[in-house]
């Protein structure tokens, strides 16, 4: 090792969790000296085509000076990562400093881990690391036959040049980032995450470990809600003390099932699921749902145990939810998966839903089932040590079966990454959101981070950017959701009343004034209209061109049926293009007269959601209305400025932290030459001491 390898310290935060394209889990993180074993290894398992698509010559073998090379770098000039799941390194990427401000980069990964997006996350943190570096370019050598390699360059996202001498293309290009490699990031971003969750969501094999033949136990609550749920999959017990468990075979491990198992499920006691997870990962599970409990919701122990949990489950590529969780629901009808304590499905609808508490999970899903609001996915975290509302959103985004998300948060772990996934989410689909502990900012229990970290103030206003549509209390979520789930967005604030109660009619104009939407009809039916009074009463308000959204209000009549009037409203909600909401018999949700059914029989698009009191059904749609005026409000664009130099404040902000790792305050020339590189001119200044220095440099300044 050189005396500058010596001096350069090992550069721990460019350590990090990935997720490849599959869904998968690795570590990637820069090389150390003790990898000469691993690399050996890897390099022994990589095909001779992939060893001489890297070397361009045969190269059956590293010598013990290769070796060397490749593992003794100065994370400056030399720079290598490489990517290991569980105790195998499966790919490596460098670069190499050609002069001061490009570099070299290659790649070799392990074959049957190629096409996982592997190189292409090599690159971007090798960029990101060559860019705290000082260099600005990269320069790749390629074989015209590595198709692959070529094209994982050119698919970067960045501006790329090439050459073609003596047998060999030389690809060159500017690593700062544009906008299309910001865009082809977050793209493998949201495809990883979402495919991460799909392997929950759509599992077809599920082993419970810590089954129980007890059936006042976790284990056999677990067992029988999946059964019962008649899941599609095929389900395992574990249990290394039963030879049966609810009247199928009982395997004393995970690797001892001869099928192959997408989903654990763990139920055992907390200091023995570290074992559990090495099992899984040996069997080649894909994720688990850590249902246990005494982690960090226990203390600090608890802590440190999960810390643990969370590191090994990574490092094996595995994903998780939990520890201290309720668990996961699919209602979709080729799956029908409750792998919960839950323990009756939800119905069958077109609602994602996020929480993190076990115990208000119950209460939710107890909830949805009165209120008839169908659920396509249901998750309860616990701890959320991994799986988090951000890979829940990216899943949804894509899942044809969710049209609405709900989340009940309890913290936010990365609210700017929450921002940005949030606010694309909702340009096709609304979320509605809880955020909890507005009043506090504890700690909530079994959270390493704090329920916020920024004033509530700006947790209000990053929602209201995002397009979130902000609620104070579950009741209030599931009373939009059940408007958003099965009517039309309102296009604008004018609405109409409509009733049979004069009453009731006028407390429910009231409160859209005062909710700010504007009431341009209200038609007084009298006590004892006819349904097919309220059907004309209905038509003639939705035809009217200046109503928005239409407010039903029904009351117990003297001669009137409530069904008949009931079909009026579902019928002309089915065919309605503007939103109806009711308070019809003070009934909450969807009730089943109301209901438009779908093809799977539940609640479809086109059935009027009921509420107990006009306030509440008001409420709902003058949120509808914020978010359809946000959703229909162009987008807008990032603009660019010729006058930032984000490479010369990068320089800056460097310089400062190589004397002050843990960070410094910057001195008034830093600020002012930092603000600089964004095109921000500061006003002259200088430092005085008496109120006659200050008029002299005043009257310097002109």
């Amino acid at each position: 090792m050189t005396e500058r390898e010596e001096q350069v310290e090992y550069p721990a935060h460019w350590e990090a969790d990935v997720l490849l394209l599959d869904g998968g889990a690795a570590r990637l993180r820069p090389i150390r000296p003790d990898d000469a074993e691993l690399l050996v290894d890897f390099y022994s398992r990589v095909s001779p085509e992939s060893k001489y698509m890297r070397f361009f010559a045969p190269y059956p073998s590293l010598s013990a000076r290769d070796v060397h090379r490749f593992t003794h770098v100065d994370h400056q000039d030399r720079v290598a990562f490489v990517m290991t799941v569980g105790e195998q390194m499966i790919a490596v990427g460098r670069y190499d400093r050609l002069d001061s401000s490009e570099a070299e980069v290659a790649f070799l990964v392990e074959d049957p881990h190629q096409g996982r997006g592997i190189a292409q996350l090599l690159l971007e943190h090798l960029a990101q690391a060559g860019r705290e570096r000082g260099i600005s370019r990269f320069i790749a050598q390629v074989l015209p036959d590595n198709a692959r390699m070529i094209q994982t360059f050119r698919d970067a996202g960045y501006h790329i040049e090439g050459d073609f001498d003596e047998g060999v293309m030389q690809l060159v290009f500017p690593i700062e980032p544009t906008d299309t490699a910001m865009g082809v990031m977050r793209t493998r971003e949201h495809r990883s995450e979402a495919r991460s969750m799909a392997r929950f969501f759509e599992a077809r094999s599920v082993a419970i470990i810590g089954a129980s033949r007890r059936q006042d136990k976790v284990g056999a609550s677990l067992v029988r809600n999946l059964v019962l749920a008649g899941y599609s999959g095929r389900v395992y017990a574990v249990n290394p003390a039963a030879e049966a468990v609810a009247g199928m075979p009982a395997y004393k491990t995970v690797h001892d099932i001869p099928d192959q198992v997408d989903l654990a499920i763990v139920a055992v006691p907390a200091d023995a699921v570290q074992d559990v997870v090495l099992d899984c990962a040996a069997k080649g599970v894909h994720g688990l749902i850590v249902i246990s409990s005494g982690f960090a919701e226990i203390g600090d122990e608890g802590r440190r145990r999960q810390r643990r949990l969370v590191g090994l489950a990574r490092s094996y590529g595995l994903r998780l939810v939990g520890p201290n969780c309720l668990g996961v629901i699919n209602t979709a009808l080729d799956v029908s998966l409750n792998a919960s304590l839950a323990p009756t499905m939800p119905p069958r609808g077109r609602v994602g839903f996020f929480c993190q508490s076990g115990a208000l999970g119950v209460a939710i899903l107890e909830t949805v089932g009165r209120r008839g609001l169908g659920l396509s996915t249901f998750i309860s975290a616990g701890n959320r040590a991994d799986v988090s509302g951000n890979d829940l959103l990216q899943y949804w985004e894509e899942d044809e079966a969710t049209e609405v998300v709900l989340l009940y948060l309890e913290s936010l772990g990365n609210p700017r990454k929450f921002s940005r996934i949030a606010r694309r989410v909702g340009r096709s689909k609304p979320v509605v959101a809880v955020k909890s502990g507005r009043s506090s900012q504890g700690v909530p229990i079994g959270h390493a981070v704090r329920s916020s970290i920024v004033p509530q103030a700006a947790i209000d206003a990053m929602f209201r950017q995002a397009g979130v549509i902000q609620v104070d209390t579950l009741d209030e979520m599931f009373d939009v959701a059940q408007l958003l789930a099965h009517q039309p967005l309102p296009m604008g604030p004018r609405v109409a009343v409509v009733g049979n109660s004069d009453a009731l009619g006028l407390l429910a104009a009231d409160a859209a004034l005062a909710a700010g939407l504007e009431v341009k009809k209200s038609y007084s039916l009298g006590a004892d209209a006819s349904a097919e009074d309220f059907e004309r009463g209905l038509d003639e308000a939705i035809d009217d061109p200046n109503v928005d959204a239409v407010i039903a209000v029904f009351t117990p009549p003297i001669n009137t049926s409530g069904e008949q009037v009931a079909h009026v409203l579902a019928t002309v909600g089915e065919q309605s293009d503007k939103p109806i909401v009711s308070t019809f018999l003070a009934r909450v949700g969807v009730p089943e007269l109301l209901r438009v059914p779908d093809l799977a029989g539940a609640a479809g698009r086109g059935s009027v959601p009921s509420y107990p009191a006009p306030e509440a059904a008001v409420r709902a749609l003058s949120r509808a209305v914020t978010y359809s005026h946000w959703v229909n409000r162009p987008a807008g664009t990032l603009p660019n400025f010729d006058d930032v130099d984000s490479a010369r404040a990068r320089g800056l902000v460097n310089k400062v932290l190589a004397g002050s790792p843990d960070g410094a305050d910057l001195t008034d020339d830093d600020v002012c030459a930092l603000v600089n590189c964004y095109g921000i001119v500061v006003a002259p200044l200088t430092a005085v001491a008496s109120l006659e220095e200050a008029i002299a440099a005043a009257e310097s300044f002109g």
